[in-house]
């Protein structure tokens, strides 16, 4: 891979427990944004990755990777292997906060969340590759799946507050390559090209979240089948009520049960 300037914004606890001195867990993050919208110094991600690295007691590399329509598929893909060979040097970890890369996490929501199972399945595939750096878990927030076909949920919840059909299908034909369409890897989750890696024993538990009134619920759900089919740990959070992205608005009771789940995830890969 050619080498690029790749920016990225690290947050950590500003208290550490009582005589605490060990090295943080770090959460790699990728935000949301249909791939095209948004970056890792928006507001909102900015506190969400605040309240992550307080809750979970851990650190938070939110990458700023590259985005759609000028930068299309793979290259969100490629920034977050980037970021994972990034914290595979010890050098380059920072002085004043001890980082531990063998109990690293891949977090993201939406396009974050489909860029981190991209990403931990290239790890998987190419493991022996990185010195320092394991994977301990996969963090998808309500990740972006499609395909051809109009689902259940996408036509019952038409209208609903984020997330559109039109305005995914946008989203999907300014990141895929020129021609493709839904059936395409990164965007369908059943395909053989997704699922390359999966099978590795280096591919880890996910932590799967999904809204009962998010119109990308029934791709999550085939998500999790997909994973599960393949023999993969995963742990699925029903929030009946939540709507795509719900876990950015704090004052929702949501997104606070939430924080601590994560906290658990990450706290069980100690």
């Amino acid at each position: 891979m050619p080498w690029r300037r790749l920016r990225a914004r690290l947050f950590h606890p500003a208290a550490r427990p009582a005589g605490s001195a060990a090295p943080l867990p770090v959460i790699v993050f990728f935000h949301g944004g249909g791939f095209a919208f948004l970056s890792n110094a928006s507001l909102a991600y900015d506190a969400v990755c605040r309240r992550i690295a307080r809750y979970a007691s851990a650190a938070v590399l939110s990458v700023d990777y590259r985005r759609a329509p000028e930068h299309r598929f793979p290259a969100p893909y490629d920034d977050g292997i980037a970021a994972l060979r990034f914290l595979d040097g010890p050098k380059n970890h920072p002085a004043d906060v001890p980082l531990d890369a063998s109990r690293c996490f891949l977090a993201g929501d939406s396009a974050g969340g489909n860029i981190a199972h991209h990403v931990a399945r290239r790890y998987a595939a190419d493991v022996a590759t990185f010195k320092n750096v394991r994977l301990a878990g996969v963090i998808a927030v309500q990740p972006f799946f499609s395909g051809e076909e109009r689902t259940p949920a996408e036509v019952r919840l038409h209208g609903a507050p984020i997330v559109s059909v039109p305005r995914t299908d946008w989203m999907w034909r300014a990141f895929l390559p020129h021609g493709a369409d839904r059936s395409h890897e990164a965007a369908c989750c059943a395909t053989p090209e997704a699922a390359a890696g999966i099978d590795s024993p280096a591919f880890p538990p996910v932590l799967l979240v999904i809204g009962g009134y998010d119109p990308l619920q029934d791709w999550q759900r085939r998500y999790c089948e997909m994973l599960m089919g393949s023999g993969k740990d995963v742990t699925v959070l029903e929030y009946p009520d939540g709507i795509h992205a719900f876990f950015l608005f704090p004052g929702f009771d949501d997104a606070r049960d939430l924080m601590t789940r994560i906290a658990e995830f990450v706290g069980g890969g100690q």
